[in-house]
């Protein structure tokens, strides 16, 4: 990614007092790799994923293999 602050995005379904998980889609664009946050700790770290691991992740969110927060 660039030196530039990536733009972070959030699912229109997290609202839900904070517990959300935050993406940057152009540094996945730009570097073939999603950064992915926590909406509550956006100084904290970054995770890296391949966009294949993210949609497994997206996919499995959707499907409710994560139970609820």
């Amino acid at each position: 990614m660039t030196a530039e602050s990536p733009r972070w995005f959030k699912s229109s379904y997290s609202d839900n007092g904070g517990s959300c998980v935050e993406w940057a889609p152009l540094g996945a664009l730009a570097t073939g790799i999603v950064p992915v946050r926590d909406s509550k700790n956006p100084g904290g770290p970054v995770l890296h994923a391949s966009p294949v691991s993210f949609a497994a992740f997206v996919a499995g969110v959707k499907a409710g293999e994560f139970g609820t927060v």
